[in-house]
């Protein structure tokens, strides 16, 4: 409770001395839609406003948030990521108090840079940890949308289960064709994109490592990794596998492989037997008539 005491202290002093020069990112959003709506370019914006580096077709998405005014947007932006945030906080807290107070310390300036800016790293983490708690569908829904804005994300397909890893590139392929659709903004972007020019360290990336926590924190051993016994382990079971790589890949994305009956089938049991060809009889059986009854008595 002490390290969290000084990180939210430490976050809540910069958010308070930052005033109102915070929020350059979410007023990029923010504006990008109006221009938008206005028949302007949000990639060349006028007057006081970064360009918009996304997808043309992620403007509706921001259009809901955006239509409000700025004070008012901006209230719902950082009051939305922070109450979000401080939700992950208390599932992973109630799990691993330590754990979860010094992962928060460490990443606190990340944290902070994100709530300043109003940058959409943080929100696109939070998706990606709604995306472990989701259905299928929803998941990769999530994983594509966020992968798609920005890079660091993508890496995170691992994380969820079988069945959302397939739906995620699905949605992921949806992503290009409607950048393809939409083909002069989408060249817009990239030229906005290259305007940047050299862009430092993005320290602020730093923030997606806590979209890991679900997954770590319900393991039984969640810092194994950091031991080399615990590499050992997993190559001696890749050295043992002895599935075919397509099995392999079918079985990673959640796809069915093989007949219904050797799903069925647990490793190790003894299949059933074979049905009989048919015209034999099986042992034991009473022959029937020609009339296809079977005599009695």
């Amino acid at each position: 409770m002490t390290l969290l005491i000084i990180t939210f202290g430490c976050l809540a002093a910069g958010i308070i001395a930052r005033g109102e020069p915070a929020g350059a990112d979410a007023r990029a959003y923010w504006a990008a839609v109006r221009i938008w709506l206005g028949g302007g370019d949000p990639y060349r914006p006028t007057g006081p406003f970064l360009p918009y580096v996304y997808a043309p077709w992620m403007l509706p998405l921001f259009a809901p948030w955006a239509l409000m005014p700025w004070d008012v947007a901006w209230y719902v932006w950082r009051g939305g990521t922070i109450l979000a945030l401080l939700w992950t906080i208390h599932w992973a807290y109630s799990r691993r108090p330590l754990s979860t107070a010094v992962l928060v310390a460490l990443l606190g300036f990340p944290l902070g840079a994100n709530l300043d800016t109003g940058n959409i790293n943080l929100p696109l983490t939070l998706l990606l940890w709604g995306a472990q708690f989701s259905g299928p569908r929803v998941a990769g829904a999530l994983w594509a949308v966020a992968s798609w804005m920005k890079w660091v994300p993508a890496v995170f397909l691992a994380v969820l289960s079988p069945r959302a890893r397939l739906w995620g590139l699905l949605f992921l392929l949806v992503s290009v064709l409607l950048s393809l659709a939409t083909l002069p903004g989408t060249v817009a972007q990239l030229e906005a994109l290259v305007s940047f020019g050299r862009r430092p360290i993005r320290l602020d990336y730093i923030v997606f490592l806590w979209a890991l926590v679900p997954l770590l924190w319900r393991q039984p051993d969640p810092f194994g990794w950091l031991r080399p016994s615990w590499w050992r382990s997993r190559l001696d079971q890749l050295r043992a596998e002895r599935r075919s790589r397509t099995r392999r890949a079918r079985t990673w994305l959640g796809l069915p492989h093989g007949s219904p009956e050797d799903r069925r089938t647990p490793p190790g049991a003894v299949p059933p037997p074979a049905p009989p060809p048919a015209g034999t009889r099986a042992p034991g059986a009473v022959p029937a008539d020609g009339a296809g009854h079977r005599p009695t008595g």
